[in-house]
Parts: C-alpha cells; sequence; structure tokens
C-alpha cells in the first residue's frame, strides 16, 4: 500500500456552479470524508482562479508531485469546461510538458471522471450524439501521449439530471474507491477506452467498468 502521508494524487475539481452541480459535488463530499483525501492534492480550478487567471507555477508544481492526475468535470459540447482548457492550455507548456526538454510528465498516469447530460444511448451506433464516447475523447488521450503519460480508462456516469441520489452515491463511491486503491488497478487497464471492459478477463474487471443507468453534471 502507498504511504498514506503521502499526496500523490492531484484532482483538478472543475464545475463551473459547483453549488448546482449534482455528481461533483457528491464526489468531492465523499472525497473529503474518505480515507483517500490523505493522498490527494485536490485543486478546485473555479475557485481558485475566478478572473481565469491561473498561477501555472503552482499548477506545476502541484503535477509535479503527483503519480496520478485526475481531471474531475462535466462534459460540455463533448469537451472540458473553459477554465480546465484553458488550464491544459497555460500550464502544460512547451518544454516544460512536451517537446525538446519537456519530460515533468513523463510516467504519470492521467484518469478522466466525467459526467454527461446524455444517456448513454446518445454516445451508441445511431445515437444521438453519433459517435461513441471516446471518439470525443481522442483530444485527451492524444494529450496525455504527447505528455509521456498513460492513459487510463475515463469512469462516466450518464445522463445528466435524471440520476438518483444512489446511483450518484455509487459513482462518487467508485471514484473514492479507485483512489484509496492506486495504483494497484492501472496496469491491466492503461490505455483503455470507456467501456473496453470486454478487453479484460473477468476476475480481472476493474469497478471503474461498471455502468451506471443515469447520470447528473
Amino acid at each position: 500500500m502507498p504511504d498514506s502521508t503521502a499526496r500523490d494524487i492531484l484532482v483538478l475539481a472543475a464545475h463551473p456552479d459547483l453549488a448546482r452541480s449534482q455528481a461533483t459535488r457528491t464526489v468531492l463530499n465523499t472525497l473529503r470524508a474518505s480515507p483517500a483525501a490523505d493522498r490527494v492534492e485536490l485543486r478546485d480550478l473555479y475557485r481558485l482562479y475566478p478572473d481565469f487567471h491561473i498561477h501555472i507555477d503552482a499548477e506545476q508544481q502541484a503535477l509535479k508531485a503527483a503519480r496520478l492526475v485526475v481531471m474531475l468535470h462535466p462534459i460540455y459540447w463533448y469537451s472540458m469546461p473553459a477554465l480546465q482548457k484553458l488550464w491544459v492550455d497555460e500550464v502544460l507548456r512547451l518544454g516544460w510538458a512536451y517537446g525538446p526538454g519537456g519530460t515533468a510528465l513523463h510516467g504519470k498516469d492521467l484518469w478522466l471522471v466525467a459526467s454527461t447530460g446524455g444517456g448513454e444511448s446518445a454516445y451508441a451506433p445511431g445515437g444521438h450524439n453519433h459517435h461513441p464516447l471516446n471518439d470525443f475523447l481522442l483530444p485527451y488521450q492524444q494529450s496525455a501521449h504527447t505528455c509521456g503519460m498513460t492513459w487510463l480508462p475515463p469512469q462516466v456516469l450518464y445522463g445528466a439530471h435524471r440520476a438518483t441520489d444512489a446511483e450518484i452515491q455509487a459513482h462518487a463511491d467508485l471514484f473514492v474507491q479507485r483512489l484509496q486503491h492506486f495504483p494497484d488497478w492501472c496496469e491491466r487497464v492503461a490505455d483503455r477506452g470507456v467501456g473496453d471492459e470486454e478487453a479484460v478477463a473477468l476476475d480481472e474487471r476493474p469497478a471503474l467498468f461498471t455502468t451506471l443507468d443515469g447520470g447528473a453534471e
């Protein structure tokens, strides 16, 4: 087990209106009340940077200390919220995160924990969005590879505004479980996408592949 005194997990929470959130707020509250919080550096980007003026050095220092980087946010227009995108643009700099001399993130893991407005069927063939969610997440995955990071399969809660309290709490509990047991579950699932559980032996399937019926922001 990892040293419980080491904050080796960085959680970047990016919800533009956390007070009205369902899933993201529940996830954060569950994390704060769990033993996993002892190893997590939590950065609520919209609270830290309401003016969108990002402290680049502080963010890079937080990244350097982490083994696992988690992006926690709702999917906005098939992508990430605006402040999270600005964070990527400004913090992951040439010569630091990628390119010549840009090795600061090599060997770290990147994990997306997201919620969607559309239900799971909206991301099925013939569904409203015409493409599986994995297609929309390719920029995340390629960004991880460009920075020398390992892309972990996302944990996604589908169907915003329609989830029950129990479904939202199950999503939050699953998230915390994964943090508590990091990195034990990572090697066998690295670089897989949403819903790739069929490629994992039945007795090895990590709980993160659990698909919930419904979702929340």
